[in-house]
């Protein structure tokens, strides 16, 4: 038996090292592939792709409370919001774009944290609820702010410069957008994959039985509102940069609508999934931009025919359909 076993650790491990060599080899492509994509875009389809990154960082932060941690919480437009309105006012104070999108993304973290805190005691629709009312109160905020954020003509962005380049062009502005999403999808997939990751989804599953075992389930559901606030802030500073020009109207609930119809497109605790939802959702209504009223029947009826025949989302579908990627798509073991 034991010399069975021995014949087959050998081939195991193969097989699992040509597995994790072709998921590697799968990110590469997909990031050179996007890297390529401003040979081909035009001004128009360029800003579309950028506003494609933005997305998805936002979709995966709205994810990771909504879907990993299994919190009904709809704070994701004030996490939004805050990132913006911070990374246009440390801008206009005259720091560069590399410091004011971090003092954004702090901001939105410190934000999440605070959400978090109420979340220990508040679930479901009560909390859903709170959430929305503390998105409208902030649209309020910006709308009184005053000269800090100019009310409702919206508070102008200085044009952002990374290491004395100026994004004044889509084409630089993408490049410097899938960096910095490229860096935060890898820091969130390994967060997702530890411990940390599998803990959200055991207090997702059976918060009684965490609580058995001896988890922190509390300090859990803060720092998965936290990180959260922090990748939606760092979406909200290059949402503002892209823009160039923040104002209210851009985060009330007609924009929670568009990132909660791309987490369910996507698929709720999906890695993947987050990604793929906010790419389809983002892309389709450009496409039909040019026939007036379609394209709200297709985005409506996208989200039935989804929520309908693969209730998962698309990453669930594709997880179904090829098991072997299943962790990938989900970012951890399930």
């Amino acid at each position: 038996m034991s010399e069975t076993l021995s014949t087959m650790r050998p081939a195991i491990a193969v097989t699992d090292g040509k597995a994790r060599a072709g998921k590697r080899l799968s990110v590469l492509a997909a990031i050179g592939l996007a890297a390529v994509l401003p040979l081909f875009a035009n001004e128009y389809w360029q800003f579309v792709a950028n506003m494609a990154l933005v997305y998805c960082l936002v979709t995966l932060g709205f994810n990771i409370v909504l879907g990993y941690l299994g919190q009904l919480a709809f704070a994701n437009v004030a996490f939004f919001g805050i990132g913006a309105y911070a990374t246009a006012i440390v801008m206009n104070a005259g720091l560069p774009f590399l410091i004011a999108l971090p003092v954004g993304a702090a901001a939105s973290g410190v934000a999440g944290l605070l959400v978090g805190l109420p979340a220990l005691r508040i679930k479901g629709y009560q909390l859903a609820i709170i959430t929305l009312a503390a998105g409208e109160l902030l649209r309020w905020t910006y709308i009184h702010g005053g000269d800090i954020t100019q009310g409702s003509s919206g508070l102008p962005v200085p044009l952002p410069t990374v290491f004395g380049i100026a994004l004044d062009s889509e084409i630089a502005t993408f490049w410097t957008f899938l960096a910095i999403t490229v860096l935060c999808l890898w820091m969130t997939r390994n967060l997702l994959r530890s411990s940390i990751g599998r803990a959200l989804i055991a207090v997702r599953n059976n918060e009684l039985a965490g609580l058995a075992l001896g988890m922190h389930t509390a300090g859990f559901k803060v720092l998965a509102f936290a990180w959260s606030g922090v990748l939606v802030g760092v979406a909200g500073g290059m949402y503002a940069c892209l823009l160039g020009r923040v104002t209210p109207e851009s985060f009330g609930l007609t924009q929670l609508l568009v990132h909660f119809s791309m987490v369910m497109v996507g698929g709720l605790g999906s890695f993947v999934g987050s990604i793929v939802g906010a790419l389809l959702l983002t892309a389709v209504p450009e496409v039909l931009r040019n026939f007036p009223g379609l394209e709200e029947i297709v985005f409506s009826v996208l989200l039935m025919l989804v929520l309908r025949f693969a209730p998962q989302g698309v990453g669930g579908a594709l997880a179904s359909r090829f098991g072997a990627l299943r962790d990938s798509f989900y970012g951890g073991k399930r």
